[in-house]
């Protein structure tokens, strides 16, 4: 099974420093919801792992958070793509969950939801963090210079296996050549 890994602020949509409140702040990056679905014409499972503290701070609440993904969902449709699955942690920053990444949490709940080793998996992402899950799990980091990927790229301790690219359509060309 070809499986892809992929954050969702600044990787599938515009990020916000106030938090994607709600599903009129959802807004794609352009190419993003297009990669999705070339990945899926070329037999990829595309599974979403989105840190979402925004529930835990009170900012939006569970019924939003569906919304917004239900958007998101029904947008990738209109173009011929889909999502096999969408992981979130609702926790805040400070909590003391194991699933809100950088911790592994959340890939390794992916890794028994899917019956996959992830070993090798691409795990792209926009910020350290994103990174940091994807090489715990022994996954291939993949960095998008969009959303905070510009100053992640900057980072001292980005893992040195990391690989960049400019956007999520890049990755998807990339593994599809």
């Amino acid at each position: 099974m070809n499986l892809i890994i992929l954050d969702r602020d600044g990787v599938i949509n515009f990020d916000s420093e106030q938090f994607i409140k709600s599903p009129d702040e959802w807004r794609p990056i352009p190419g993003s919801l297009e990669a999705i679905a070339l990945l899926n014409r070329w037999g990829w499972r595309v599974v979403v792992s989105s840190n979402q503290s925004g529930v835990g701070r009170g900012l939006f609440d569970m019924d939003t958070l569906n919304a917004i993904h239900d958007k998101m969902v029904k947008s990738l449709a209109q173009v011929g793509g889909r999502l096999d699955a969408i992981f979130f942690c609702p926790h805040p920053a400070d909590s003391p969950c194991n699933c809100r990444k950088p911790k592994p949490g959340m890939l390794i709940e992916i890794s028994q939801r899917f019956n996959v080793d992830l070993t090798g998996v691409p795990v792209v992402g926009d910020s350290l963090r994103d990174l940091q899950a994807g090489v715990a799990v022994g996954g291939s980091p993949c960095l998008v210079l969009t959303g905070k990927g510009m100053k992640t790229r900057e980072d001292p301790e980005l893992p040195l296996q990391t690989v960049i690219f400019d956007d999520l359509a890049a990755v998807a060309a990339h593994l599809t050549a």
